[in-house]
């Protein structure tokens, strides 16, 4: 029984576990666990619906060997932490070969001229979502317009954030002319597509930057430092830090991770990181005043009249 999906970013050789689940690629765990569940429940051979028996038999092959390995692939951070590395690497790829691109479903094509990005995005994923598995083939269907979006939504969040292009701009000519290169970068470049086997060219709308990942792993760990849960916040920003090393608020957030977690040098070391990246970034100023309360306080105690004494258990009486 073969499953193989050739559509989106599948093409590109990448096994698409966010279009498989039916998720936004931003989705967060708690979400990605519901939503298998729920796929679980539709296709687990006790609880499957479909009345043709290969149906049913596609539907339990296709939890197993699919549905239960995409998964995984969130389950665990080791496993998370990679598949987000592949994933970015998938993203450059894609926007290096957009002139190439191929979209075929109305959803994708959509996607690339929509104004607002992220809110078109999660409405589309989410409606597809909805009958994704109400029969094999919308389930295939599905799978593959999703994994499209993901395609045109990548190439659109690499392109709006400058990704695209840098480093092999040309400057302009005697003549006042642009090389190509240089046109390849600016923010009304076109994307190439071949739409039923005809070459067409679909500007994407101006559209103000659009935040970078770094960004929005620092929006994420925010939340969970609002929770008070530093592990996990501290988690997201050192994802954070690996995609933009010289990320002041990341630094700055991290410090304060650290400081909260009682790593006093940990928390030292990214505040100078923050710091000579940004002299004014907030969070590395205020861990920074409140390291040296600390260490005040610490000195103030240690002269103390007995502080010695109780340290060493003092004479013996």
């Amino acid at each position: 029984m073969s499953f193989e999906m050739t559509k989106g970013l599948f093409k590109y050789e990448f096994t698409d576990q966010h279009a498989i689940l039916g998720v936004p690629l931003d989705a967060e765990f708690n979400d990605i666990r519901k939503r298998y569940m729920k796929i679980a429940r539709r296709l687990h051979s006790d609880t499957c619906s479909f009345e043709d028996q290969a149906d049913k038999d596609w539907a339990n092959q296709f939890l197993s060997k699919v549905v239960n390995p995409a998964y995984n692939k969130f389950s665990k951070e080791s496993d998370r932490k990679e598949y987000n590395l592949l994933l970015a690497a998938i993203a450059k790829r894609v926007a290096k070969e957009q002139a190439k691109m191929q979209i075929e479903s109305a959803a994708a094509k959509e996607l690339a001229t929509a104004k607002d990005l992220e809110e078109a995005y999660k409405t589309a994923v989410g409606k597809l979502a909805l009958k994704q598995y109400e029969s094999v083939q919308e389930a295939q269907d599905a799978i593959d317009q999703i994994s499209e979006l993901n395609m045109v939504y990548l190439l659109r969040k690499e392109r709006l954030s400058g990704v695209v292009g840098v480093g092999v701009s040309s400057p302009p000519t005697a003549t006042g002319t642009t090389s190509t290169a240089t046109k390849a970068a600016t923010p009304d470049d076109k994307v190439t597509k071949k739409i039923d086997s005809t070459t067409t060219a679909t500007p994407l709308p101006p559209s103000k930057p659009l935040i970078s990942l770094a960004e929005e792993y620092c929006k994420r760990a925010q939340g969970f430092m609002d929770s008070k849960n530093y592990a996990k916040a501290t988690l997201e920003l050192k994802e954070a830090v690996k995609r933009e090393p010289k990320s002041s608020q990341a630094h700055g957030l991290l410090a304060m991770c650290y400081f909260q977690q009682n790593q006093a040098t940990m928390a030292k070391l990214e505040v100078q990181k923050a710091l000579a990246s940004n002299s004014e970034e907030p969070t590395a100023l205020e861990v920074k005043k409140k390291l040296e309360q600390a260490s005040a306080k610490d000195k103030k105690d240690q002269e103390k009249p007995g502080f010695f004494a109780s340290l060493f258990g003092g004479k013996k009486k």
